[in-house]
């Protein structure tokens, strides 16, 4: 049985300056320091600080046992210097986000684990001053943070707003009690990275881009517009469209809700007139609530959106307006593309009926000698390249990847798994995020899924990455439909994976996704043959796509003898590998131990063209987890 899916877009990314929103860069002027004040000591750390920063999260949990719904009394860190407005920061370094601490080095090759030898680790604090004109009076301000790394705590004039621990996530608090309209503000974040906390170089800082946000009371809310398109053929496609509108006034709400789908052109600009209208829909919000639209169109002869050079990847955009009697309060527009996922465990991945092997990578977040600060340029540079050697797809290895990606993503025509944990209960490492899954898992998978799932570039959620829970039986793959029960909550209409390494076929683990996704089982791991007819056998019904293969070692120019027979084999000390120099032979026979050799993984895809395609370890190098020296 094949199961057809639908999509889709980009998230709010796209919301600037309407009427009633404001969506401006709040990158400039910042100045940062590593290490806490005296005195504090540790106050600060999760385990201290746990049932504050669980608050932040309340938006994002559906689970009925969720008790952290109210912060305690008080105010977290008044007392700590930083957080203070009178502080004097002058000496402290002035800086421009995105933000990598660790990149600046030093380089230690002494230094444990796999993280790249540099300085990751540690605490940093970020302090701006800002102005907030005494127009904005009334209105709602939002601090939103594409990514931190991690466990940040954010103060706003010595008052704790919130947080969040995940330093991937992106993430939205609410600075409207504590702002003063028309003098100055101080904006203050902490940030703490413990050492063993990752498996390779993860960053330091405020690694993303930050924004700040200003809506009237009532508005559309935070990633609060849904887009799908349930039918889609050449002559017709059906567009469904909900928003939920938040009301943050003391009296009940009742707004007017409409919806207009414009094309969008190769610049992202709206093209023409209206295509298509949703009927407007009266609302009553309830004071400090929230209410949902829900309607449907029609868009007659549809571009669709597909990945080049078979199709282009046309898009729409959906313009949605909140009116409360004749004043617009809130217009948002929302990016998305229409276009029919067809996962057949039988012929592969077909997209607009066309058939389409996916010829993926995997890349990790970082830019490499870059650091892991985002960088539109660099990102795109990287797709450019990977789009020219002929790959078509993109798996976020193994956590959620920068807004910008997905844009690039979206406007180039790749298709992405996109991928939420490399953990959850059992560690890889020993401060990673195994330590906190059990508190955030939901608020950080709903929080993917709903910022993500208007991009028509996602195809696949992955719930994780060679995770522990493998190993454990029915436990494990409970966790495994538990996570991908909150994935199909927030997003029905595209299938949930995990990346399994050592899952058997006969498992409840491999049974409880959507999609088999294997780790060089495929083609075949050490001693063990490849696995695929077997998967295929075990579970007929379910689409098959190699998501890590081959992990492939060589050193350009290097040619070491003598030369490997056959497939080649693992790189080691006395074969394809010159250990004093650190280099491996160029013949592209070698690979890690995990792995295989690159013709041999490509000749098993197509030996087994039921294989809906793969993911190559790695699209471009990166920082730690340094294999094989």
């Amino acid at each position: 049985m094949s199961a057809v899916l639908v999509l889709l877009s980009v998230s709010d990314l796209w919301a600037a300056q309407m009427p009633g929103r404001e969506r401006v860069s709040f990158n400039q002027d910042w100045r940062f320091a590593q290490g806490d004040p005296n005195g504090t000591a540790g106050r600060l750390s999760y385990t201290k600080t746990r049932e504050w920063v669980l608050a932040t999260g309340v938006a994002f949990t559906k689970d009925p046992n969720f008790v952290h719904r109210k912060r305690p009394e008080g105010n977290l860190g008044a007392d700590v210097a930083y957080t203070r407005p009178g502080f004097d920061d002058r000496l402290w370094r002035p800086l421009t986000l995105p933000h990598d601490w660790g990149i600046a080095g030093p380089f230690d090759p002494r230094a444990p684990g796999g993280t790249g030898k540099l300085p990751f680790f540690g605490i940093g604090w970020y302090r701006k001053h800002f102005t907030v004109p005494t127009g904005d009076r009334g209105r709602q301000l939002y601090l939103d943070v594409d990514g931190a790394m991690s466990y940040a705590h954010v103060w706003l004039n010595g008052h704790y707003v919130g947080g969040w621990p995940y330093g991937y996530t992106s993430w939205r608090v609410d600075l409207t009690p504590y702002v003063t309209c028309g003098g100055e503000n101080v904006l203050a974040i902490r940030l703490e990275n413990p050492p063993n906390s990752s498996r390779w170089y993860p960053g330091g800082g405020i690694y993303r881009n930050v924004w700040l946000v200003k809506t009237a009371p009532v508005h559309v809310g935070h990633w609060g517009t849904y887009v799908t398109t349930p039918e889609v053929s050449s002559t017709a496609a059906t567009v469904k469209v909900q928003v939920t509108v938040e009301n943050h006034s003391r009296q009940v709400a009742p707004v007017r809700v409409s919806t207009q789908i414009f094309p969008l052109d190769a610049n992202r600009r709206r093209t023409g007139t209206a295509v298509a209208g949703i009927v407007p829909l009266s609302l009553q919000i309830p004071p400090q609530g929230s209410a949902v639209a829900e309607g449907t169109g029609t868009v007659a002869h549809p571009r669709l959106w597909g990945p080049p050079p078979q199709q282009q990847p046309h898009r729409y955009v959906a313009v949605t307006t909140v009116a409360q009697g004749d004043d617009v309060v809130d217009t948002c527009e929302t990016p998305f593309g229409i276009r029919r996922l067809e996962f057949d465990p039988n012929a592969g991945f077909f997209i607009n009926g066309e058939h389409l092997p996916l010829h993926g990578v995997n890349n990790h977040h970082d830019l490499g000698a870059l650091g892991a600060a985002v960088n539109d340029r660099a990102l795109q540079r990287q797709l450019e390249m990977l789009r020219d050697m002929g790959c078509n797809a993109l798996r976020t290895s193994h956590n959620p990847p920068a807004p910008e990606l997905l844009e690039l993503t979206d406007r180039m025509g790749f298709l992405v798994m996109d991928e939420a944990f490399d953990v959850w209960v059992r560690q890889k490492t020993p401060q990673d995020f195994h330590l906190i899954f059990p508190d955030w898992y939901e608020q950080d998978l709903r929080a993917l899924v709903r910022r993500d799932r208007n991009c028509p570039s996602v195809i696949l959620w992955s719930i994780g990455n060679e995770v522990g829970e493998q190993f454990t039986g029915d436990s494990g793959a409970a966790w495994a439909r538990k996570l991908s029960g909150i994935v199909h909550d927030e997003d029905a209409t595209r299938p949930t994976t995990t990346a399994m390494n050592v899952a058997k076929p006969t498992s409840a683990f491999a049974a409880a996704v959507d999609v088999v996704s294997l780790n060089y089982q495929g083609a075949g791991i050490r001693k063990i043959p490849g696995q695929y007819p077997a998967f295929h056998q075990a579970l007929p019904e379910t689409f098959l796509v190699s998501s890590e293969t081959a992990a492939a070692l060589s050193s350009r120019g290097e040619y070491l003898f003598p030369v490997a027979d056959g497939w080649g084999g693992a790189a080691g000390p006395d074969f394809g590998q010159d250990g004093a120099r650190h280099h491996v032979s160029a013949y592209e026979l070698y690979h890690a131990a995990f792995g295989a050799a690159v013709d041999k993984v490509f000749a098993s895809q197509e030996q087994h063209p039921y294989v809906g395609g793969e993911f190559v370890w790695t699209g471009w190098d990166y920082l730690g987890e340094p294999t094989p020296f």
